[in-house]
């Protein structure tokens, strides 16, 4: 069997895509896995729909086969072509899907590397699937063993202390000037990446968010996707004046917001203009709070830096993880079939023992003694085959290493990480 991983995110895709290839309900959840394991080579499958990702992961007897499955099914859910699918995908199988999912779960992969919100996520995906029937052992032991190299991840690094992108940072930055945000209305106003990481910080913050855009069904996609309302972009002139919190984020050549709609207002206001160029131009002193992109960099260069080191330290927790995952497969598949061995063996030595006292070869009180004899025989025969085989398994351990390698050398400064003391580092318990 084999592990295959498909994935779909804010890395390869735009939210529209997303949109088309989420399964918002339970029912929709069904019917994808309940075709997944229709194929005749998926024994095992998960599906992980989420705002920023939509993944599937699966065992599998034949990656071709199953991979033209998946791309078929899900265009035709879609609508999109699977030329286009299979342009726009990342595709992991057996190591790299191993090593894909523990870096996702570890938040290694997110659109705010180190948030928390995905290890939940995956919980409630493999939950539904394994509670539903869809993934049993192979991906239970998988799923697992991510969680706990995720737990390891968050309590020895510090990759989850500080926010990273410029929007994390502009409504920490919130944070520190209101205190609390519980009821605060908050207006988001555009629909791209830094809009869905605003609206869904605020949201997860408690503030009463609205969002808006030029195009409506964009912004009634992200407020779908993020649990927000929507306002139309028709009423951008009253607004303004009504909400305590406003982050804007479009792509518009000129300012959307100028002197000529802001009125008095008798509360303090919070603005933060994150495009270039600047969506806000105004000069009147109306209680506004203002801020821009350059009032945030500096926070975002300090924490792009320390989240660096953090990254790095991370990966090499993930590598090591890695391995001992590996290693307790190759502990399942060789120690039954040892243990099959010398119940065999014993049972000869017990037979023969049986024989030779029925024969009168020895006398009865022999009995336990000759079979202790040749249980002590067997054993030393069996001793340099069994270690053969157990060593052979460790070899592959060796060979998975050295591909798991080739992964992490992607994402680890080859500069300050030596392969040798790196491969060395990892099969320490060997």
């Amino acid at each position: 069997m084999h592990y295959l991983n498909i994935c779909f995110s804010h890395k390869n895709s735009s939210i529209e895509i997303r949109e088309k290839l989420s399964y918002p309900n339970d029912e929709d959840m069904h019917g994808c896995l309940n075709k997944l394991n229709a194929s005749k080579v998926i024994n095992e499958s998960i599906l992980i729909s989420t705002c920023n990702r939509m993944e599937v992961l699966c065992s599998c007897s034949d990656i071709i086969e199953a991979t033209k499955h998946i791309f078929a099914m899900l265009s035709q859910r879609s609508g999109i072509s699977e030329e286009e699918l299979e342009g726009r995908a990342d595709i992991y199988d057996n190591s790299s899907a191993i090593h894909h999912i523990f870096t996702v779960a570890s938040s290694l992969d997110s659109m705010v590397i180190g948030e928390t919100q995905i290890v939940g996520q995956l919980k409630d995906a493999f939950r539904f699937s394994h509670d539903n029937g869809y993934c049993s052992k192979k991906l239970a032991r998988t799923m697992k063993s991510a969680f706990r190299c995720a737990a390891k991840v968050r309590n020895t690094t510090e990759i989850s202390s500080k926010p990273v992108s410029m929007a994390s940072v502009a409504v920490s930055k919130l944070k520190e000037l209101m205190n609390d945000l519980s009821d605060k209305k908050a207006l988001v106003i555009g629909a791209g990446e830094m809009s869905e990481i605003t609206a869904r910080h605020l949201v997860s913050a408690g503030a009463d968010v609205c969002i808006m855009n030029r195009t409506k069904h964009k912004a009634e996609a992200l407020a779908l996707a993020c649990g927000t309302q929507v306002l139309d972009y028709e009423k951008l002139s009253t607004a303004v004046n009504e909400f305590d919190i406003l982050f804007t984020a479009t792509s518009s050549a000129v300012p959307i917001i100028t002197d000529a709609i802001i009125l008095p207002c008798d509360f303090e206001r919070y603005w933060f203009d994150l495009a270039l160029p600047r969506d806000i131009n105004y000069h009147k002193g109306e209680r506004i709070n203002l801020y821009v992109i350059d009032d945030l960099k500096m926070i975002v260069d300090d924490n792009v830096k320390f989240r660096e080191q953090a990254s790095k330290a991370a990966h090499g927790i993930i590598g090591r993880a890695i391995i001992e995952f590996f290693e307790s497969l190759e502990s399942l598949d060789i120690e039954p079939i040892i243990k099959e061995i010398y119940i065999k063996a014993y049972k000869a030595a017990k037979e023969e023992s049986s024989r030779v006292i029925t024969k009168g070869f020895l006398p009865l009180e022999y009995e336990k003694v000759a079979q202790k004899m040749c249980e002590q025989a067997l054993k030393r025969f069996l001793h340099d085959m069994t270690s053969s085989m157990r060593n052979t398994s460790e070899e592959s351990i060796i060979d998975i290493s050295s591909n798991m390698m080739q992964i992490f050398s992607k994402s680890i400064d080859k500069d300050k990480i030596k392969k040798p003391d790196f491969i060395k580092e990892i099969c320490a318990k060997k």
